[in-house]
């Protein structure tokens, strides 16, 4: 009798895939919890114990529609702690005489699930998650032959391809991107509503990891986990969002302000990156909740929100899958220095730093601009090696998975890839900082100060990328206007500006 074995990563929890649209005796499906899949960089406690219940909660939703489920634990004496160990080993005891796999999303993955399929000695096949809206290879055919890859124009394809907010092959409303309706900083006096969390006991599951002695970093409440763990919650965090932070999310989408770590943002990551959620039905419950409540949701609202899954999201994917692996090489400006130690603490006198990276301690989670223009900014203009950033970001979120994560931190963050991603790298001042958030009237520093005591470590370092990168961005007609500026400066300012700059980067431990 044929006996087929099918993996399921903890990435690929897509309750709706064809694999369970019919029960088969003869299929058994397994999960595994491994120390390769924990220990290839330091993660957030809260990322392990998301992954592993939801994991075990997908599991059982199986289980209880009747189908066949190993699941592997972590501490399970018969725990290789690898898919090629604990697939062969399952091969040879239970007899499978077939396995099936669905492509990952990881690099990594790919070459190692190949690598397995190779080491059994029964037939193999592969098929597709079933969760994205483009096809792996997509982008890089869409920009065959081009040198730049804009999103935009990808975003555009997408929203045709799909027939999301169109009319025809038109936009809806004339119009394909509301982005400079969506930069408001947060009223001083504005009230966020509060954001809905889960109270989710993961004890046993927090108590099995520490017993294996794995390296992870960041905070967690073992008894409030706030993170959706299975599909009804994730449903249940879909409705809160459209219902509640929807109306307000793109013009909130850039603010920042202390101790506000949720404001209008949907949260759902985690979530659709495991696959518990599909874009296709986040961008449509989002796109119904408009079409009901017009008056309620302004259009730049719902656009901000679609752009950001079905352009970033998948254009993300696609560049990561035209570029990898050397992508994960690419240090375009040579940078070679440590992350500063409070990236792992959060003790810095630096009111945005501290309050980004305090809330990524405690919640596995920021949001894009604190990513981009607070802890990415500051370890672009710090000179901060790329693999570097790239451990951070991956291991600190609960959503950052290496498709995702690396796309966005080497390149839109570090620029690290020359300009595939992002046209020019984004690094301010004080002043982007102060536009968009509340954090600087009551920082240490001071906004306004270039140099001397108390000056923002955020106006030397600006000037000093600058200076060091001409050579390499000079030319871009996105910065040229600064290299004018800085030009004009008098010797004496620039002398003392990059004076600041080394002796903050000297010290930077201390900032």
């Amino acid at each position: 009798m044929a006996k087929t074995l099918r993996l399921i990563l903890g990435d690929q929890l897509n309750s709706e895939h064809s694999w369970f649209k019919t029960v088969d005796d003869s299929v058994t499906y397994v999960l595994m919890e491994i120390h390769t899949e924990t220990d290839y960089v330091a993660h957030h406690i809260q990322k392990i114990v998301g992954f592993f219940s939801a994991m075990q909660a997908f599991a059982a939703e199986l289980q209880a529609n009747q189908h066949r489920v190993i699941y592997i634990y972590l501490n399970d004496p018969h725990n290789k702690q690898s898919f090629q160990q604990n697939i062969s080993r399952l091969v040879e005891t239970e007899k499978f005489t077939r396995f099936e796999y669905q492509l990952p999303d990881e690099y990594r993955l790919d070459v190692q699930l190949i690598a397995l399929c190779a080491s059994v000695q029964i037939p193999t096949s592969v098929c597709d998650s079933e969760h994205f809206m483009s096809e792996r290879n997509e982008l890089g055919d869409f920009f065959a032959g081009k040198k730049t890859f804009l999103m935009e124009s990808f975003y555009r394809a997408m929203r045709k391809k799909h027939g999301v907010l169109m009319e025809g092959d038109k936009p809806r409303t004339g119009q394909w991107n509301y982005d400079g309706d969506n930069r408001m900083k947060l009223p001083k006096n504005h009230v966020p509503i509060p954001p809905l969390v889960f109270s989710n006991d993961v004890t046993e599951v927090l108590a099995e990891i520490q017993k294996s002695n794995i390296k992870t970093i960041g905070n967690i409440d073992p008894l409030q986990f706030v993170w959706p763990i299975n599909r009804s919650q994730s449903l249940e965090l879909l409705e809160f969002f459209v219902a509640e932070c929807l109306p307000l999310f793109g013009s909130y989408q850039d603010a920042m302000a202390p101790n506000q770590w949720s404001l209008y943002h949907a949260r759902l990551s985690f979530s659709m990156n495991s696959k518990l959620l599909s874009p296709a039905e986040v961008i449509h419950r989002a796109i119904q909740q408009w079409e009901a409540q017009p008056e309620k949701i302004a259009y730049n609202q719902l656009e901000g929100f679609v752009r950001q899954i079905i352009g970033w999201r998948e254009y993300m994917r696609g560049i990561y899958w035209n570029k990898m692996p050397e992508y994960a090489t690419l240090n375009y400006f040579n940078h070679q220095a440590d992350l500063p130690e409070w990236f792992w603490t959060g003790n810095t006198k630096m009111n945005c730093l501290k309050d980004a990276i305090n809330q990524s301690l405690d919640y596995a989670y920021a949001h894009h601009i604190q990513r981009l223009m607070v802890t990415g900014n500051f370890a672009l203009l710090a000179g901060v090696h790329p693999d570097a950033v790239d451990a951070w970001y991956l291991g600190i979120y609960i959503d950052a998975i290496q498709w995702v994560e690396i796309t966005n931190t080497r390149g839109m963050s570090q620029f690290a890839d020359g300009g595939i991603v992002g046209t020019k790298p984004y690094v301010s001042s004080a002043a982007y900082v102060d536009k968009m958030s509340h954090y600087c009237s009551s920082c240490f520093y001071k906004k306004a100060v270039k140099t001397g005591d108390k000056a923002c470590p955020f106006n030397s370092l600006y000037w000093n990328f600058y200076d060091k990168h001409e050579d390499k961005l000079a030319k871009n007609p996105r910065i040229g206007m600064m290299y004018k500026v800085w030009r004009n400066m008098q010797t004496e300012a620039k002398v003392a500006l990059l004076e600041q700059a080394d002796f903050y980067l000297k010290n930077i431990d201390q900032l």
